[in-house]
């Protein structure tokens, strides 16, 4: 496995960068945080865009930069591939004249573009200019540039974050075809957590130019010690198969390691993957299975650990289902008039869930 490891320290006034990460050789590993808490400046250091104070920087085995050793890599001379919030397509060049503008620059190292033209569905934009493309399809096509130097990284910086409702969602199954077919890591900067859930292998969490957090997506999410991110609700990520559907009821059964959800019928196939995002707030526990209820999906766990729920009349439970964990946020006189504990059997009412991917 192929060594991509981050060490960074970068002082400006009023802002330190101090990062110490081992990250995942391929798939896609999401830096979130709020803003100001140093993502882009990351990328920016593994770009050599910025010149860290202090820096050991290896990408796939490959020592870019180390302060120590003397060893620092220009910007053009590191075999990578960046995707800013603008496309920044040439206007006066057509996508074909783009994407070959990408390709002369790594030389014998090009990558073969009918291959990334089928990758991101743009073989039929080929003689168009940038003014005639839709906001996702231009950064379809900077996406492709980016990988026709045939990159060891791919680093996205809020891809999304131009473009109107529609166009994300136009982009978003791209870039999940991304993440399952190459195999090389991406760094993707977000302030987005449906992104985070959505595309998303590996979770980095930054706060105030720290790392808060680093590890896989679903464990990260659950955790229930990190300090809330503002505007994102606490919840757990699942990894499930679409199992069979319902058609009377336009209902879908997803399969998960701890149990089976019914959700409303997307049109997906029996046995596609899917993720599942549940929110703490829609979860409820009881001690007993609820009989004649109104809510479909009960899950037997056990309860693992209880942290404060970010006000003195909220709890914060993370529940280990079958080996998935869920959060429920509930209040701490529930938590107290249930006896809840580390240990606890409980069952899992889930109100609402949603498919993500």
């Amino acid at each position: 496995m192929s060594e991509f490891a981050l060490r960074v320290q970068l002082a400006h006034p009023g802002f330190v960068l101090d990062v110490d990460l081992q990250l995942p050789p391929s798939g896609i590993t999401a830096v979130f945080g709020p803003s100001g808490s140093g993502k882009t400046t990351l990328l920016r250091c593994v770009a050599g865009l910025e010149r860290p104070d202090q820096a050991r920087i290896v990408v796939a085995g490959e020592t870019w930069q180390d302060t120590e050793r003397g060893i620092h890599l220009a910007t053009h001379r590191r075999p990578l591939g960046y995707v800013f919030q603008e496309a920044s397509l040439f206007d006066h060049l057509d996508v074909a004249g783009n994407l070959d503008f990408g390709r002369r620059r790594a030389g014998a190292a090009a990558a073969p573009l009918a291959p990334l033209l089928r990758l991101l569905g743009i073989e039929g934009l080929l003689r168009r200019r940038p003014h005639e493309l839709s906001g996702g399809e231009r950064q379809r096509v900077a996406i492709a540039r980016a990988l026709a130097t045939q990159p060891r990284i791919l680093l996205l910086d809020e891809p999304l974050a131009s473009l109107d409702l529609a166009r994300r969602r136009e982009i978003l199954p791209w870039l999940e075809r991304l993440r399952d077919e190459l195999r090389i890591p991406m760094l993707y900067v977000t302030h987005s957590g449906d992104e985070v859930a959505r595309l998303a292998d590996h979770l980095v969490l930054l706060d105030g130019g720290k790392v808060r957090a680093s590890g896989p997506l679903a464990q990260t999410l659950a955790r229930i010690d990190l300090p809330a991110v503002p505007g994102e609700e606490a919840g757990a990520l699942l990894h499930a198969t679409i199992a069979g559907r319902d058609t009377q009821w336009q209902l879908v059964q997803v399969r998960f390691d701890g149990g089976v959800l019914w959700l409303p019928d997307p049109g997906l196939a029996v046995g596609q993957p899917v993720r599942v995002r549940v929110l703490a707030r829609d979860v409820s526990l009881a001690l007993v299975p609820p009989e004649r209820s109104s809510i479909q999906n009960v899950l037997a766990c056990t309860v693992r650990a209880i942290a404060p729920g970010g006000h003195g009349s909220q709890a914060l439970v993370q529940l280990d289902c079958g080996g998935s964990l869920l959060l429920a946020r509930i209040t701490t006189r529930a938590v107290h008039g249930l006896g809840l504990a580390g240990g606890s059997p409980v069952w899992a009412q889930v109100k609402s869930a949603a498919l993500v991917a």
